[in-house]
């Protein structure tokens, strides 16, 4: 079947659509991150979930069919469970979306110079990053958080500095492979440029890591932003799975359950999906797997 693809001309992208169409995981995945995707945006307009605050119900009221409000449950001040983990997806979206859109030109910049170049400057950038990727990542980003404050911003900013690492290192080493190829001796040899060379030859033909790092990056970044919240270094007056989940740390003796349920089952399902997703999409874009 790869064969007969190839044979009628098909690019790496179209050839890869089609692999992934066939994974039913895959696309289930797929609509998974879409739907989150677009409530995120739904949220953000204030077309659903808003006002977040406002009180639908007693105190700690059980999940009831009543009311969509009361779908979740309610807090310790009568606001609507449901509601704040609606708004928790668009803060969980917004910061892999962030942190992806900054850290992803840094690695790709970082990993193609290196590469490409080589020498001194390639020792420079290895060394780089080498001595940050020494420092665990997770004491990393707590520290960062502390010195510029509490809030999205820093998460926004830390998560930049930590995640590029890995995709430098891959971007590295591909364009260490293709440098020397044959299509990039015959650009040389026609007068491209160095930027050329990188951007218009080389970088089309590796750009499939950047797709899969780019999935992989929104899972780890959602999971970070969690963790930073329920230690108290992130999101700061607003609904965060994070902080729901430290809020119902108290709540569980309660016997109120209904708000760790609520965020944890949101953060599981994007997770999977975006680690299931970021598997199959490394299976179709990768050509040695044909």
């Amino acid at each position: 079947m790869s064969t007969a693809i190839a044979a009628k001309g098909k690019s790496l992208w179209s050839d890869a659509w089609i692999r992934l169409k066939r994974d039913r995981y895959a696309m289930l995945s797929l609509a998974i991150v879409i739907f989150y995707s677009i409530l995120a945006i739904a949220t953000k307009l204030e077309w659903v979930a808003s006002p977040w605050d406002r009180v639908v119900g007693g105190a700690y009221a059980p999940p009831s069919f009543d009311k969509i409000e009361l779908w979740g449950g309610t807090d310790i001040f009568g606001r609507s469970v449901l509601y704040k983990v609606i708004q928790g997806t668009r803060i969980a979206m917004s910061v892999g979306l962030v942190s992806s859109l900054i850290s992803v030109p840094i690695g790709v910049t970082f990993g193609a110079i290196a590469g490409y170049f080589g020498g001194w400057v390639d020792d420079v950038v290895v060394w780089f990053y080498t001595t940050l990727s020494s420092i665990p990542s997770f004491m990393l980003l707590i520290a960062i958080t502390y010195a510029l404050g509490k809030g999205l911003t820093s998460i926004y900013i830390a998560l930049s500095v930590v995640a590029w690492v890995g995709l430098a290192r891959v971007i590295r080493g591909e364009f260490i492979k293709h440098k020397t190829r044959d299509y990039v001796v015959a650009a040389e040899s026609l007068g491209a440029s160095h930027f050329s060379k990188i951007f218009k030859h080389i970088f089309p033909n590796v750009s499939h890591f950047v797709i899969i790092n780019l999935s992989m990056q929104f899972m780890s970044a959602i999971k970070a932003e969690v963790i930073l919240s329920f230690l108290g270094l992130g999101v700061q007056g607003q609904p965060s799975w994070g902080v729901m989940i430290d809020d119902a740390k108290l709540e569980l003796a309660r016997g109120v359950w209904w708000q760790l349920a609520g965020a944890t089952i949101a953060m599981f399902f994007v997770v999977l999906a975006f680690n299931i997703l970021g598997d199959a999409l490394r299976d179709a874009l990768d050509p040695k797997i044909k």
